[in-house]
């Protein structure tokens, strides 16, 4: 075992520590310390206020897809902790998603668009791609990929595809309303959580529209100093570790793409793993070099001190990646 597993065992964090004996050590779902780990995690006040903050779905409207306060990414946060559906105080949350789904197929959220963007200015239930798939990624993460409502979210999202990549698109009450930027552009931050989304599903993890959806990530990163994406740039900020995982920063972008298998020899990846890489400490540890406040209590919001589970999710990154070395990787 090496040092900085170790210290990721040593963590105060059960998530943290529960994901590394998973993820990083393979050890059984179903083994004595794997289990008593996760009992830690889901009984954690921290947890349980994220538990509280999914309950409350349908409460807030989403006004922008940043907004690191709301319950949208209590959701996928859980999910990538590894809370499942059938998880006590988790039911509601759940069958509250379950219950608003779109005649398309897509899962809504309340949303609010004001008026000069094509909205109404109030609240309703609808969808755009750039929030419903990831509340796909969090029934998929939570043990619902069997449920039907599920599958047919699948197979909206896949049937929402163009040949580079996904773009801006909504709902049909939203008449001609797009994002910003050119109309045939399409839209990095959509192409992220569509993938996230879409690696839990076994047969789609090498697909066209998987590889469609990586070349779109990866080409934006070759061609990054001479295309720009409206809103969507690859400077300084993009290159700073951020969780949870809401917008398009490079540990977003490399933790999603790290799940194909058909990008791993990518020269444009391991350019991008390199940069993660070079960001470690002496001890391989890693720190925030951007937070949401909202967030603010949480190893990953704190830019002082290396974060146990920053540095999880590199190492296991690495792991799937076999960029065991630090800093392996192309300059």
């Amino acid at each position: 075992m090496t040092d900085i597993v170790q210290w990721l065992l040593d963590s105060p964090e059960p998530w943290t520590r529960y994901r590394a004996l998973v993820d990083l050590l393979d050890q059984p779902a179903d083994g004595p310390t794997v289990l008593a780990t996760r009992a830690e995690m889901l009984a954690h006040p921290q947890v349980q206020a994220l538990m509280a903050a999914a309950t409350s779905w349908g409460d807030t409207a989403l006004k922008r897809h940043n907004d690191a306060s709301h319950p949208l990414y209590a959701f996928s946060t859980l999910a990538d902790f590894g809370v499942r559906a059938d998880d006590p105080g988790m039911a509601v949350a759940v069958e509250t998603v379950l219950a608003h789904q779109s005649r398309e197929g897509a899962f809504q959220t309340v949303l609010n668009v004001h008026p000069r963007y094509g909205g109404s200015g109030e609240d309703i239930w609808s969808w755009m791609l750039c929030d419903t798939p990831t509340l796909l990624y969090a029934l998929l993460a939570m043990g619902l990929s069997e449920d039907g409502r599920v599958q047919k979210a699948v197979e909206h999202l896949v049937g929402q595809i163009d040949d580079n990549g996904w773009r801006c698109r909504s709902a049909p009450e939203f008449g001609k309303f797009r994002g910003p930027g050119r109309k045939a552009d399409p839209c990095p931050i959509v192409n992220v959580y569509s993938l996230k989304a879409l690696s839990l599903v076994p047969d789609l993890r090498d697909s066209p529209a998987t590889r469609a959806g990586a070349e779109m990530l990866l080409w934006h990163w070759q061609h990054q100093t001479e295309r720009k994406i409206y809103m969507f740039g690859l400077g300084t900020d993009y290159r700073k570790l951020k969780y949870p995982f809401i917008w398009y920063d490079i540990l977003h972008v490399v933790d999603v793409l790290s799940r194909f298998p058909f990008v791993h020899d990518d020269p444009r990846f391991r350019q991008m793993v390199s940069a993660i890489t070079a960001q470690a400490d002496a001890q391989g540890r890693y720190t925030a070099g951007s937070m949401y406040r909202a967030w603010k209590g949480w190893s990953f919001a704190n830019k002082k001190q290396p974060s146990p589970w920053l540095t999880f999710l590199v190492q296991r990154l690495l792991k799937r990646t076999n960029c065991r070395e630090q800093g392996e990787g192309l300059q």
